[in-house]
């Protein structure tokens, strides 16, 4: 039988809008290219998950000289969120406006913060998260409380939170996503970069598929790819091509939310260019796969050669000192906790032996700085040949260059006189977003303000890359809202009958 709606990827934007939709009774169907992640011994690994890099795509990229990268991205059912730190933070107000910031000034957004409040308040609700609104002086105004008080502080992050307090910062509690106890009782570890397999961390996969899949008109079809969409003479989407199980079939549908990713969601529409579409679907602007954005991140590890950190998990704190302009400077971004770096995470990702690895982490408390990654048309996904090509600009990096200083300043001052730092490159997915940009006039944006296409009326793109800014913090309780801001336009005007 035909789908009334077709989502294409189960990430934290597809998801959420099959949640908001499936009450509505008309027939929905999830297709998402991987499968479930199973329980197996690797799943609390930390040497399996990021030296071996167990649960990573084969797949390669090519960079901007066409040179071939693995870009770290996972494909399975709930997408990249089964591995995600499950901070669920809000937009600051101000990131909704321009602002000026170091490396140049953002474009604002064709919506406010108060337009999306209401969706933030659902989004919270939807995923369980644990959170205060007491603690950040730039956390925007709530309509209602957190659904669940904020994760509690190891006694060593306690000690850390009262030295930063100490040195004039502002630590507030991350808004999380996570059943700490049982996440713990699966494995003595963080939840940061480990596959949910337990159904602990509140996921694409555990909150919003499962909300939509309780319902019988929702269906999932896992291990299915869509390569093409397909137009009739009106112009609008007609048909989804998808590879599954070896085999191609065409699926009808009267309206198609595309929820890939932001590169994956790029690359899908400049796949489907045809005669009447020459450089893709949904790109009369010229706008789909360019204003690509990444965060520009760092990890610092703060210690004391003779203070041990005993922390299992660790990412409970954050700072928004940075975050505005003031005194004269620009904004610099966000500080969070990463989660506990452990001997071989650290073995991992440097070229230290194991010994040292592990001393040094026994001792560092591990933070991360984010600044925001500036919209440039010329940072873009194309295709090279059916390959992904993403040739990202980073801008901003001066910005993030003074966060990095002043966050080891003020960690010596809080009583940590070794800081080390390391950038983050391509090669970690810090936030992938703006491929298929948000905005008001059709001739420079892809969709409207509520995710739909301005070229094609039966098309949605609910995930990443229609963020307008990347801002500087993590997205995905953003791209929740949006989804649930989006589901609800849909239920209004297109299955109000």
């Amino acid at each position: 039988m035909q789908p009334d709606l077709v989502i294409i990827g189960s990430g934290m934007g597809g998801a959420t809008l099959a949640a908001a939709l499936a009450p509505t009774g008309r027939r929905i169907l999830i297709l998402e290219r991987g499968e479930h992640l199973r329980p197996s011994p690797q799943d609390r690994d930390a040497a399996a998950i990021f030296g071996e890099g167990t649960f990573r795509s084969d797949e390669d990229w090519l960079d901007g000289t066409n040179t071939p990268f693995n870009p770290g991205n996972f494909y399975n059912v709930g997408g990249n969120s089964k591995f995600y730190g499950a901070a669920l933070i809000r937009y600051r107000e101000t990131d909704f406006a321009p602002v000026h910031h170091r490396g140049g000034q953002t474009p604002g957004w064709p919506i406010s913060y108060d337009d999306l409040e209401r969706d933030y308040q659902a989004a919270e609700q939807l995923y369980a998260v644990r959170g205060t609104q007491s603690e950040d002086p730039t956390e925007p105004p709530h309509s209602g409380g957190y659904p669940h008080a904020p994760i509690p502080d190891e006694a060593d992050i306690v000690d850390l939170r009262a030295r930063l307090k100490a040195a004039g910062l502002h630590p507030s509690s991350i808004p999380l996503g996570v059943d700490l106890a049982e996440w713990l009782a699966a494995g003595q570890t963080t939840w940061d970069g480990y596959p949910n397999t337990c159904g602990a961390k509140m996921d694409a996969e555990t909150c919003g598929l499962k909300a939509a899949l309780a319902h019988p008109n929702v269906e999932l079809r896992t291990g299915c790819r869509v390569t093409a969409l397909q137009t009739g003479t009106d112009d609008q989407i007609a048909s989804i091509v998808v590879e599954c199980g070896g085999s191609s079939e065409t699926i009808k549908t009267p309206i198609v939310v595309v929820a890939a990713g932001a590169v994956q969601t790029a690359a899908l529409l400049l796949a489907s260019a045809n005669d009447n579409w020459h450089t893709g679907l949904a790109n009369r602007s010229d706008q789909v796969g360019r204003n690509f954005m990444n965060h520009n991140c760092s990890a610092l590890l703060a210690l004391h050669p003779l203070r041990r950190n005993r922390a299992v998990y660790q990412k409970t704190l954050m700072l928004n000192d940075f975050y505005l302009a003031s005194d004269g400077a620009p904004p610099l971004g966000n500080v969070q906790m990463l989660g506990k770096i452990t001997g071989p995470i650290l073995a991992a990702n440097s070229k230290l032996p194991a010994w040292l690895a592990g001393w040094i982490a026994a001792r560092s408390f591990d933070f991360y700085a984010m600044s925001e990654d500036l919209p440039n048309p010329d940072s873009r996904v194309a295709l090279k040949a059916g390959q992904i090509k993403l040739d990202w600009q980073r801008s901003n990096l001066d910005a993030h260059e003074m966060l990095v200083a002043r966050l080891k300043r003020v960690l010596r001052r809080a009583g940590f006189p070794v800081v080390l730092s390391q950038s983050f490159d391509r090669r970690t997915p810090s936030h992938q977003c703006g491929t298929a940009r948000m905005g008001a006039d059709p001739k420079s944006s892809v969709v409207d303000t509520f995710c739909r296409s301005h070229d094609h009326r039966n098309l949605f793109i609910v995930d990443a890359s229609v963020l307008p800014t990347s801002a500087a913090v993590n997205p995905a309780l953003t791209i929740a809202a949006l989804a649930l801001r989006a589901g609800r336009h849909i239920a209004e005007t297109e299955f109000a009958a």
